[in-house]
C-alpha cells in the first residue's frame, strides 16, 4: 500500500505551543491519532482569534469555516507532558476556501511528531451553503507572522 506524502509550504504564518494532556493519550501510552486532529483544530482556532475572529462559525455575515477534508501523516510518538509546537501555513486558495497545513514538533527535541492538512471552505450557516472567502480574511492573514 502506498504511503501518503504531504509536502508542507515553506512560509508559516502562525505558531503556538500546546501541551499533551492525559486525555490525549491512547491505550498505547502515546498521543492518540484522533487527538492530532483536535490539536490541529485548537491551533487553527488560536490563529483565527489572533486574526481578530471570535470563532470559526461567525466570521463575517453569517459565514464561517467548515472542514471538507483532512490528512495526517504521523512521524513520531508524543507523550503526556510533552510540549508540542504547532506551526500553520495557508495555501491553495480558491474563491471559496483554502488548505491549512500543520507541522507538530516536540519543543524540547525539535522532533517532528506529525504533519497534517485540512481543506477549508467558507460556509453560510444561515443559508446552509458554501460562501465566498470573506473580503477581509486575506488581508488579516497577510498581517500574520509565525512566532
Amino acid at each position: 500500500m502506498a504511503r501518503v506524502t504531504l509536502i508542507l509550504p515553506e512560509k508559516r504564518v502562525f505558531s503556538t505551543i500546546i501541551p499533551i494532556q492525559i486525555s490525549d493519550i491512547n491505550y498505547g501510552g502515546h498521543l492518540g491519532n484522533d487527538r492530532v486532529l483536535t490539536i490541529m483544530h485548537e491551533a487553527r482556532l488560536r490563529m483565527l482569534k489572533k486574526m481578530g475572529y471570535k470563532n470559526e462559525v461567525d466570521m463575517a455575515h453569517e459565514t464561517g469555516m467548515i472542514v471538507t477534508d483532512s490528512v495526517v501523516v504521523y512521524r513520531a510518538e508524543a507523550f503526556h507532558g510533552d510540549q508540542i509546537r504547532v506551526s500553520i501555513a495557508v495555501d491553495d486558495f480558491n474563491a471559496y476556501g483554502m488548505d491549512f497545513f500543520y507541522k507538530l514538533e516536540n519543543t524540547e527535541s525539535d522532533q517532528e511528531i506529525a504533519r497534517g492538512k485540512t481543506g477549508i471552505v467558507f460556509f453560510n450557516y444561515v443559508k446552509r451553503k458554501v460562501s465566498r472567502i470573506p473580503e477581509d480574511f486575506e488581508e488579516r492573514l497577510k498581517s500574520m507572522h509565525a512566532e
